[in-house]
Order: C-alpha cells, then structure tokens, then sequence
C-alpha cells in the first residue's frame, strides 16, 4: 500500500470514527428538545454526554489536520468551496460548547432556556450541514483545472445532498435515541426506547433512499457490501431495541454510521474529491497527496499517538458508564 493510500484510508477512519461518537451526541442535542419533558430531564440528557462530548470533539480536530497535512489540495478546495456551511458548523460546535459549560452557571429559567435553545439548534444544524457536505464530496463539485472551486453556495443544495442532509440528522437522532435508553433510568428510558423505534423508522426508510441513489451514481463492487451492511444493521438495531437489548440495539446504531460513512469513502477513492466539471480536473489521492517525506513523518506520528486517544478515550467511557436518572439531579438544576 502507498503511503497515500495509507493516509486516505486512516483519514476515512478518524472521520467515521467521528461522527460513530459525535453522532449520538448530536442526537442528544436534538433530544433535549424532542424527547424531555422538563428541565431535570434535559438535564440528565445532558449528563449523559458531559464527561465525553469534548473528547468526540477531538476526533474532528484531529481529521481536519490530518487532511490539511497529508492532502493539503483537497484541504484547500473543501474548506473553500464549503466554506460557509463549514463556518456554519465551527459557529455551531463553539456556541454548543459554551452552552454546554454555561447553562448550569445560574438558576435563572430564562438564562437556562436560551442555553438550552442553544444546544438544540447546534446539535441540529450540524447533523444535517454534515450530511450536505460528505453527500457533495462523493458525487462531486465543479473544480476547475487550477484545483480551486468554481460553483456557489447554492450549487451545494441540491437534491441529492439534502437528501443526504436529512439522512445524517434522522441517523443521528436514532444514535442519540438509543444511546440515551442505554444510559438512563425511569421513565425517560422508556421513552427513548420508543422514540428510537419510530426515528429508527424514517433512518430506514431515508438510509435506502440515500445510500441507494449513492450506489448507483458513484459506487462500485467496493461500496456494495458497506450499503448491505448499514441497511442490515439499522433493521437488527430496530429489532434488539423493541426487545429491550439497548446495548446491542446501540452497537447496531453505531455500526450503521460506520458503514454508511464506510460506503462513501469507499465510492469516493481514489478520487478525494470528483469534478462534477471535467473527471480530468478531480482531486484523488496521488495528485492532491504531500510529499512522501511528509507522509513518512505523519506516519510515525500517528503510530504513536493514535493509540494514546483511543486508550484515553475508552478510559474516559469507562469511568462515566453508569446511568443516570432524574433522581440523580439536584433540586437546583
């Protein structure tokens, strides 16, 4: 294997592994509003992702410069082309952290209301702005032969990737659904469970909708078997979650987002980002590549250090893998 081979292939991984972790919390996000009843329950919704949102978060960082390094003309063209709806994203990503560190700062139900607002509309806004953006890299974007993006904001609303838009966020949601069954207790577990059979539901029905048109616009023999795997494993989820198997039901969810996100980069390759405007003018994995000196050195790097996240990480889900329940919260929340 090249080591721009290597680098596709370890740069899909940090992006999968990114929204398996940040999709759920994503979902939280969106359930604070959706599913809880009151302020005590938004608050153990919550709780649930407190100890562990930021660390999902570092798997983002860690994918952008991964790209930024390793592919820094695919980097340039996608953070240019996509630069309002990734600015979108960043503004969203910054206000949800405050809001998270913020809301418990006072009592006040207005100030509590507005942070919570907050969470709600950036945990949404990027779940779906997610699905719009991976959905115009795998079919493509007018790129000229400089290598730079030659469309406008709206050439990135197309049909095609709304769909994908609308995909990712009801994915999520279910992530989200089933993740809070799998830490809470009482009521609100219950309800969980039944949101995520219904949510589970529309995911189907827009996973087939979604990954179908992708397979038969850019995918090959490689994507077909990721496609089978996201269906198969988003309806065994449904199952397991109506009978009660809330872990499983979980592992399912997840391994859905793993192969949904697995089928686009496996479309994709070798191309990193198609032209929509001459195939000549794609970016793929040779042109858009650093220096294999560079290469090298990220290798290394990553050897060392990618291990060191994902043993903190799995520590860190260790320590917090209790549920947790309205009873837990104090009067004052």
């Amino acid at each position: 294997m090249h080591l721009h081979d290597f680098w596709f292939l370890l740069i899909a991984v940090l992006w999968i592994g990114y929204f398996f972790l940040e999709g759920f919390d994503f979902g939280i996000g969106v359930l604070t509003k959706a599913l809880a009843g009151d302020r005590a329950e938004r608050r153990v919704l919550i709780n649930t992702i407190g100890p562990v949102w930021d660390a999902n978060e570092v798997w983002l960082i860690t994918a952008a410069g991964a790209t930024f390094a390793a592919f820094p003309d695919w980097y340039a063209t996608l953070f240019s082309g996509f630069y309002l709806p990734l600015l979108a994203v960043l503004v969203c990503l910054i206000v949800r952290g405050v809001a998270f560190e913020y809301r418990h700062k006072r009592t006040g139900e207005r100030w509590q209301r507005n942070w919570e607002h907050a969470i709600f509309w950036c945990s949404l806004i990027p779940a779906f702005l997610w699905g719009v953006a991976f959905a115009n890299i795998v079919r493509g974007v007018p790129i000229g032969p400089d290598k730079n993006y030659s469309g406008g904001p709206l050439d990135l609303l197309s049909p095609y990737a709304l769909l994908g838009g609308l995909f990712t966020l009801v994915l999520f949601t279910f992530h989200g659904a089933l993740f809070a069954a799998l830490k809470t207790v009482g009521d609100i577990r219950h309800r969980a469970r039944t949101f995520a059979g219904v949510s589970g539901l529309v995911a189907g029905a827009l996973a087939v909708a979604f990954l179908a048109w992708t397979q038969a616009e850019s995918g090959n023999g490689r994507s077909l078997p990721a496609l089978v795997v996201a269906v198969a494993a988003l309806a065994a989820a449904l199952v397991l979650n109506r009978l009660g198997r809330e872990g499983w039901a979980f592992a399912l969810s997840g391994l859905t987002v793993v192969a949904a996100f697995a089928m686009v980069f496996l479309a994709l390759f070798p191309d990193v980002m198609p032209s929509s405007t001459d195939a000549r003018w794609s970016l793929t994995v040779t042109n858009a590549a650093s220096s294999p000196y560079t290469l090298k050195i990220m290798t290394w790097v990553a050897g060392f250090m990618t291990p060191v996240v994902v043993a903190y990480q799995a520590w860190t889900y260790w320590v917090f893998r209790k549920r947790i329940g309205t009873q837990h919260i104090p009067a004052a929340h």
